[in-house]
């Protein structure tokens, strides 16, 4: 059986909106990310445990607002005061991650079936991001992370890249149609390619 993505029904490939002249490189490109375990990692209050001990292969987790640590497969995004967002392309990271957190110090929850995870690329991507969000992104580097709205749609913002700009969305999955939709709406003005 085969798992049915969040937005399998609405993703559409090919190009759209603006695109007359364009070169097709230069185009915006938005694709939804599949097979990504996402799991949601809390330190309770009551833990002694020092967070510094503590590395996902080989990677320290973070401790400041905003901050990722990444490699190839794993992202490790700072959510909030002791609470992390471990993204892994892996498979069995979530057994991997259970021996390295233990029950008695950490919530560990996986997510990836909640979230629909849209990634956009390209020079204007941030222009997309600036029409429905808040966050000043003149100032949002690569490597950083923050939880903001959309339309009214609650967010997470991961920066992958600069060259070119490339973000990682993450919504709820019962968001992920409409925020998909205000994505792609916002994107016709410079032409996009679903990919």
């Amino acid at each position: 059986m085969t798992a049915i993505t969040p937005l399998e029904f609405v993703h559409k490939k090919g190009i759209f909106g603006d695109h007359q002249e364009k070169n097709e490189s230069d185009l915006l490109k938005i694709s939804e990310v599949k097979n990504l375990t996402i799991i949601q990692i809390v330190q309770y209050k009551g833990s002694k445990i020092n967070i510094n001990d503590i590395k996902i292969e080989s990677l320290e987790i973070p401790t400041q607002n905003s901050k990722v640590n990444t490699n190839k497969e794993t992202r490790i995004l700072w959510n909030a005061p002791r609470t992390w967002l471990i993204l892994s392309s892996k498979e069995n990271s979530i057994g991997a991650i259970k021996k390295i957190f233990k029950e008695t110090d950490f919530a560990i929850t996986d997510i990836s079936h909640s979230r629909a995870v849209i990634q956009i690329q390209g020079e204007q991507a941030k222009e997309i991001l600036k029409k429905g969000s808040p966050i000043n992104f003149n100032e949002f580097g690569v490597n950083q992370c923050v939880g903001t709205v959309f339309h009214g749609i609650t967010i997470i913002i991961d920066s992958i890249s600069n060259d070119p700009d490339t973000f990682n969305l993450l919504v709820l999955r019962s968001f992920g149609e409409s925020f998909y939709h205000h994505i792609s709406d916002s994107a016709l003005e410079f032409g996009y390619v679903g990919v």
